[in-house]
C-alpha cells in the first residue's frame, strides 16, 4: 500500500492519468491526497472529478480555490471568468452528482505516519493556528458548506477582508477569513494578517509580509505542512514542507510525493511528469488567486 500525494490537477486530465501511470496506482492498494484546485484552467474538469468519485476512498480530496470558484458559479453567485474552463462541469448531465460530492470535500486533512503528522491544505495555514485549530476550522466550513448558509457564503465569498483571524468572527467573514488563508494565503505578517495582491515568488513579498512559513513562532512549526497554490514558488527543499503545485496547467510538471510508510521526510520520493501547456501564465485581476 502506498500513499501519494498530488498537487493541483486543475482539470488536467490527461496528465494526472500519466502520472498515475508512473506511479503504477491501484486504488484498492494505493491512496492519493490531493491538495485541492482539481478543476479549471485545464482542458477536461470534468474527467477529473468524475476519476476522483469512481476511485472513492481512495482518493482524499481537499478544496482548493478553484473548486470553490466553480461552487460559486454553480450557486450563481458569480459569473465565470473569461479564462475559466468549467463548462464540461457545468453543463453536464451528471453536473449536481459532481458538485454535490465536491461540496463534500474538506479544506484540510491530516495524515499520522509512525507519530509524524502531516498538515494537508491547499494554500498555507495562519501563524497562530496549530493542526487541531486548523482542522477544527475546516469543519467548521466543512459543516457550513453542506447546509442551508452554503448560498449566503457564496453570495459573501470574494473579499479580502477580513485580513486577519479572531476568534471573535462570527458568519460569512468569520468562514471567509478561514478559506481565505486555507486556500488562498501566500503572504502574511507574523501577527498573521494576510495580503493577497502579490502572485510572484517568495522573493517578492511586499514589506512587512513575508511568506506565510516564515512566520516567526508558527503553530505548524513542528508537523509536515504539504500545499499546493503556489506555481510561482519553486521547489522548497526544508524539513517539514512540501509545495507540490509545479505548475501542471501553465506547462510545467504534475507531481506526487510518494510517502514513506514509516513517515521519514528524507525518504519520501517525488515523482513528476511533464505537462503540455494548457493555458499562457498572466496576472489574472479578476479572479480569487
Amino acid at each position: 500500500m502506498a500513499l501519494y500525494l498530488i498537487g493541483d490537477i486543475q482539470g488536467c486530465d490527461g496528465a494526472l492519468q500519466r502520472l498515475l501511470d508512473k506511479l503504477d496506482f491501484s486504488p484498492s492498494r494505493d491512496t492519493l491526497y490531493v491538495l485541492g484546485d482539481l478543476v479549471n484552467r485545464g482542458p477536461d474538469s470534468a474527467a477529473v472529478l468524475r476519476r476522483m468519485m469512481a476511485y472513492g476512498d481512495a482518493a482524499r480530496c481537499i478544496l482548493g480555490n478553484h473548486d470553490l470558484h466553480l461552487l460559486a458559479i454553480a450557486h450563481g453567485a458569480r459569473a465565470p471568468d473569461r479564462r475559466d474552463t468549467l463548462d464540461g462541469v457545468l453543463d453536464a448531465s451528471d453536473r449536481d452528482a459532481m458538485l454535490t460530492w465536491l461540496m463534500h470535500q474538506p479544506l484540510a486533512r491530516r495524515i499520522q505516519l509512525q507519530g509524524h503528522v502531516l498538515l494537508l491544505v491547499h494554500a498555507g495555514v495562519l501563524p497562530q493556528w496549530s493542526v487541531e485549530h486548523t482542522l477544527t476550522l475546516a469543519d467548521e466550513v466543512a459543516s457550513m458548506l453542506q447546509s442551508a448558509q452554503a448560498q449566503t457564503f457564496f453570495d459573501a465569498m470574494y473579499s479580502n477582508l477580513p485580513a486577519r483571524w479572531s476568534e471573535g468572527l462570527q458568519g460569512v467573514e468569520r468562514w471567509r477569513v478561514i478559506v481565505n488563508a486555507l486556500t488562498r494565503i501566500r503572504f502574511c505578517t507574523a501577527q498573521g494578517e494576510m495580503e493577497f495582491e502579490t502572485k510572484e515568488g517568495a522573493p517578492a513579498a511586499p514589506a512587512g509580509f513575508m511568506p506565510w512559513f516564515d512566520a516567526p513562532d508558527r503553530a505548524t512549526q513542528a508537523v509536515g505542512v504539504a500545499f499546493g497554490h503556489w506555481s510561482m514558488l519553486g521547489r522548497l527543499h526544508r524539513e517539514n514542507l512540501y509545495s507540490l503545485d509545479t505548475g501542471c496547467v501553465w506547462g510545467g510538471s504534475l507531481s506526487a510525493l510518494r510517502l514513506d510508510s514509516c513517515g521519514d521526510p528524507a525518504r519520501h520520493e517525488l515523482l513528476q511528469v511533464a505537462c503540455p501547456m494548457a493555458q499562457q501564465p498572466a496576472r489574472d485581476t479578476q479572479k480569487r488567486s
